[in-house]
């Protein structure tokens, strides 16, 4: 475009009835009438003109326009992984202490009614936000609740040996001891999908297995139940991540629409969860140890255990929201990076006798963990 388009282009040419305002005034010439609309037009572009180039300055800043980031908003670019890793890091840190706070310091010995209560609070909240049309979910058929039901007994077992280990285990002990989730992990993927790890992993998973058993050694609160628990919670993640990603596929195709996405996952998990919990309270009696208890009576923990459970579905919906302004390398890192925190508040809040060989034990599993995700970005 030449400079006399684009001037044109910004400044038109009159038309018939602009010029007939001059014919009306006979105290003023023509020529001086048309200098004078010109002087003011000019004015009038010129105004606009600086508009127009403030804009494109303001565009130019926040609104880049080149690549892959056409659509994204400048700093918020820049700010949109740090503020979502934040959400999750911060989610996923406050649901274990607050789980830690329920079973430990009220002393609450029904972890099967409160998984139950997060789970239903998860549900209610999913429904809404459906019914508000803020998510999507899938509708769900019998076809796809056959082929999930494994999947779902796996996850509520998980969740039951992941509140009993909290129970018993200090929080500390607890993000170490799930280390042994990635060595089980990298040992089903081998020998399920011909998976190979490189020779890092495998050093790293060494590293854990040395901090685990160093840690178990040297743990002052060393409980012989909550080890258990927590081994069969390891086994049972380590399943869930394998037996998800075998049967993904196969629900998908279940669906009407052939796509499953992860908030229809998470009511899912959560639906199917409530019976299952329902008929192992009936079944082992907790049922009565929550009506005769006096903790139940206690106001403050309605709303810790409420807490609890809102912060379970933050968890679902940070980390989604957070692998997707990333990618699961960064998130793999930075929920091994998470551990570090957890740990020390863990030790800080709730103050576990702690020896310098534990201590080191732990900061030994919280670096293996690192050298472990960086292994697999590798």
């Amino acid at each position: 475009m030449t400079a006399a388009e684009l001037e044109a282009g910004v400044s038109p040419e009159p038309d018939v009835s602009e010029l007939n305002i001059f014919s009306d005034n006979g105290s003023q010439s023509v020529v001086s009438q048309l200098l004078d609309h010109i002087h003011s037009h000019e004015k009038s572009s010129q105004r606009r003109g600086g508009f127009s180039e403030r804009f494109l300055r303001w565009r130019r800043r926040y609104l880049p326009v080149g690549g892959d980031n056409r659509r994204d908003h400048g700093s918020l670019k820049h700010s949109g992984p740090l503020v979502s890793g934040a959400a999750y890091c911060i989610s996923s840190c406050s649901m274990i202490l607050m789980n830690k706070v329920v079973l430990s310091t009220y002393n609450f010995n029904a972890g099967i009614s409160l998984m139950l209560y997060q789970n239903l609070i998860s549900c209610l909240v999913v429904a809404l936000l459906k019914f508000s049309g803020v998510v999507s979910v899938e509708k769900f058929n019998w076809k796809l609740i056959r082929v999930w039901l494994p999947v779902n007994v796996i996850f509520v077992g998980m969740l039951i040996s992941g509140m009993y280990s909290l129970k018993y285990i200090n929080v500390a002990m607890v993000t170490i001891l799930k280390n042994a989730t990635n060595i089980i992990t990298a040992i089903g993927e081998l020998y399920m999908f011909r998976k190979r790890q490189n020779n890092k992993v495998w050093a790293a998973m060494f590293m854990m297995i040395i901090s685990a058993i160093s840690g178990g050694i040297t743990d002052l609160t060393f409980n012989a139940v909550g080890y258990t628990w927590q081994t069969a919670n390891c086994v049972l993640t380590a399943s869930y991540s394998l037996t998800l990603r075998r049967v993904m596929d196969k629900a998908k195709q279940s669906t009407k629409s052939g796509s499953l996405n992860e908030v229809s996952m998470v009511l899912l998990n959560n639906l199917l969860s409530l019976p299952f919990g329902i008929t192992l309270i009936v079944l082992l009696g907790e049922w009565r140890y929550v009506i005769s208890t006096d903790v139940t009576k206690d106001a403050m923990f309605w709303v810790v255990a409420t807490a609890s459970g809102f912060l379970g579905l933050a968890i679902s919906f940070t980390s989604m929201w957070f692998l997707h302004q990333t990618g699961p390398t960064t998130y793999s890192l930075v929920g091994s990076l998470n551990k570090v925190p957890i740990s020390l508040s863990g030790l800080v809040l709730f103050n576990v006798p702690l020896s310098l060989p534990n201590l080191f034990s732990i900061l030994f599993g919280l670096f293996a963990g690192v050298v472990f995700a960086r292994a697999k970005m590798s």
